[in-house]
């Protein structure tokens, strides 16, 4: 796309503070305007995660700078590009995700750590995300998406994609063994267990509802939990494996507090949780000391994922072996899918159709 082709307004998605946002017309940044180290990006997809809502809210510790654009699972093309270093170019198909920027020279960065990185900017905190048609992104952490990916099924797999992606790697689990995922029928959770598979693992997916277990047995679950019916969770995670000692790991992609109260019972001796969902500010993760320390049990985080496991997830889905459940919906019903997400009645991954 020229520079005559792009429009001088875009409609965004901004939050002027915690009561919410808007969706409403603001400039676009020309070809000419945009600062060293940025590409314009047309964002023609983008997933909806329920970060973005606890950033509008100010529901963390850390605190967006406004007025915000939040969005962090943004597919699109480049369409101007002011970085005479990169290999990208006009016309290549990106993705925009969570970590925005980074300095890429810092130890964090050189170790592939960048998410650590103490310059990083993120997008919707001090950065704009992926909420608008135009986004000027920084080059440093766009990431390229295969050719054969349909780019709205590859919106959600730039942030839920890449970090269940991850998460899994710190669990240290191995082929064969089992791993339990509170919140496997969400848009994280589905995620999760479809790459769980992939990577030979065998899954006790936990979640609740006939609509949410169905899909789960689809992509690939070799058992179900329902939390809601169960009445002793932790018995029946235990019971779901072959000996009755419990997953050998578990990764927590729910966002409930509750969620993380219990997995350190269930996971068996030299088991990992990795905490991955974030509820609001304010939630804290119990053991107990003494049989964590008895049994060598292992709690530890997944913080999204770096440059190249972003490029592994989504080549993985490229290849057919993970594929979003995703509902398409016009960029201006954003805020009934947020309500859906309150209400726990999203199924898979919603992605905003940004230009319908």
């Amino acid at each position: 796309m020229s520079q005559e082709q792009i429009p001088k307004t875009q409609l965004a998605a901004v939050s002027d503070d915690a009561s919410g946002f808007e969706i409403r017309e603001i400039p676009v940044v020309q070809a000419n305007e945009l600062e060293p180290g940025r590409a314009l990006v047309k964002v023609l997809y983008s997933g909806v995660c329920h970060t973005d809502l606890h950033v509008i809210k100010d529901d963390w510790p850390v605190k967006a700078e406004r007025p915000c654009i939040a969005g962090h699972e943004g597919a699109g093309i480049i369409v101007a590009i002011n970085d005479p270093i990169s290999k990208l170019k006009v016309g290549d198909k990106v993705g925009v995700k969570w970590i925005a920027h980074s300095c890429n020279q810092c130890e964090f960065c050189i170790a592939g750590d960048e998410p650590l990185c103490l310059e990083a900017k993120c997008s919707g905190i001090n950065a704009q995300g992926s909420f608008m048609q135009y986004c000027p992104a920084y080059t440093s952490q766009l990431t390229p998406i295969p050719d054969n990916l349909d780019m709205a099924e590859a919106a959600p797999i730039l942030c839920a994609g890449v970090t269940v992606y991850k998460a899994l790697k710190n669990s240290r689990a191995r082929a064969g063994q089992w791993i339990a995922i509170p919140g496997a029928g969400g848009g994280l959770g589905s995620l999760a267990v479809q790459y769980a598979k992939w990577m030979g693992l065998k899954v006790i997916a936990i979640d609740s509802g006939a609509e949410k277990k169905k899909y789960c047995e689809e992509i690939g679950a070799a058992a179900w939990v329902d939390f809601k019916e169960s009445k002793d969770i932790v018995a029946a995670v235990k019971a779901a494996t072959p000996d009755g000692l419990g997953p050998h790991a578990a990764i927590i992609t729910s966002p409930q507090p509750e969620a993380y109260l219990i997995a350190m019972e269930y996971i068996r001796p030299r088991g990992t949780v990795v905490a991955v969902g974030l509820p609001p500010a304010g939630a804290y993760v119990k053991a107990d000391v003494f049989f964590t320390v008895l049994n060598n049990k292992t709690l530890t985080s997944s913080y999204v994922g770096n440059r190249q496991d972003a490029i592994e997830s989504l080549q993985i889905a490229a290849d057919g072996h993970v594929k979003c459940r995703i509902q398409t919906v016009p960029f201006k019903a954003l805020e009934k899918v947020y309500t859906q997400m309150a209400e726990g009645s999203l199924v898979g991954r919603a992605v905003l159709d940004l230009f319908a």
